[in-house]
Parts: C-alpha cells; structure tokens; sequence
C-alpha cells in the first residue's frame, strides 16, 4: 500500500472521514483520552481553527481517506509558538502499512517549512506501534507522566516525545 498512498492537506470535504477515523477509537482504545465522540460540527470548527496556522494533512489510497494527521498548539502561551503537538491516526483496517509513517513524514517536513523548532509527541506509554513510529521519523523520549490519564477503568502513563527541527 505505501507506493500508493497519496499525502495531501485535509479539506472541508474530508472532515467526515477523519471524524469517522478519530470516533473510531474514542469507545475502543486508549490511544486518545477522549472518552466522547466528536461531533462533525466541532471537527469542522477544529478544521477553521486549524488550517491557517498549522498543518491537517490525509492520506488517500485508492480516492479513499485512510489516515490524518496534524499539528496544533503545544500550549496556549505565546512562548510556546515554535513548538507544536501531533496526532497521528491511521483507519483500523490500513494499520501497519506504511500510512502512518507517510502521514507523519509528511507532517514533520511541514512543520519545518513552516519555521517550527519542535514537535511534541503525546503518547500512551503502552502503544508501542504509536511509539515505534514516532522513533522511527526520529523523535526522542524525553517524559513519563506516570497514571495522567483515566480511561477504561485504569489509569494510563502518557509518553512525551520530542523531534527538534
């Protein structure tokens, strides 16, 4: 599948799929701790408050939306600006072929063409695909936030991961 995959930026058009993508794993796994599925209208508002500033990117394979990813704010304060948070979500089925990685590549080039310092990785400390992807694009640990999230009845440690541009 990865010859194939196309990476491009997302568009309005796109918002039903990447939604359909992210729901997907709200009710099933612990790689997000949201614990509510996300309405189309507040992935539309995320979209418009996104796209002029930080990069939402698809990867299509065969005209369909397989996986998405994007930067957003690190944290609120101005001092923060040079540095930005990812999400990386591949479809259940298109996982472990590539779609990650092309989405994440992808991602980190834009990041630097658009004069970023840092990217940020937020990560359960337990998804070792997750984590292995984010090594493999050459991202280093540099935190463990022991039981910061609660979800499924456990408490979960999130891994912090940090690409300097």
């Amino acid at each position: 599948m990865v010859a194939r995959v196309e990476v491009l930026p997302a568009a309005e058009s796109d918002m039903e799929a990447i939604n359909a993508i992210y729901n997907h794993y709200v009710p099933t796994s612990d790689c997000t701790m949201e614990t509510e599925l996300v309405s189309l209208e507040s992935r539309l508002v995320w979209f418009y408050e996104h796209r002029d500033r930080y990069p939402m990117l698809v990867a299509r394979f065969e005209e369909e939306v397989v996986g998405w990813a994007s930067l957003s704010k690190h944290r609120a304060r101005a001092a923060y600006r040079f540095t930005a948070e990812d999400a990386v979500y591949v479809r259940e089925d298109c996982r472990s072929k590539g779609v990650g990685t092309a989405l994440l590549t992808t991602l980190v080039d834009e990041g630097r063409e658009q004069g970023l310092h840092s990217i940020v990785a937020v990560i359960n400390a337990e998804h070792t695909a997750s984590l292995g992807l984010h090594r493999k694009v050459g991202f280093q640990d540099v935190a463990l936030i022991k039981e910061a999230g609660y979800k499924f009845g456990r408490w979960i440690d999130i891994r912090f991961m940090q690409l300097m541009l």
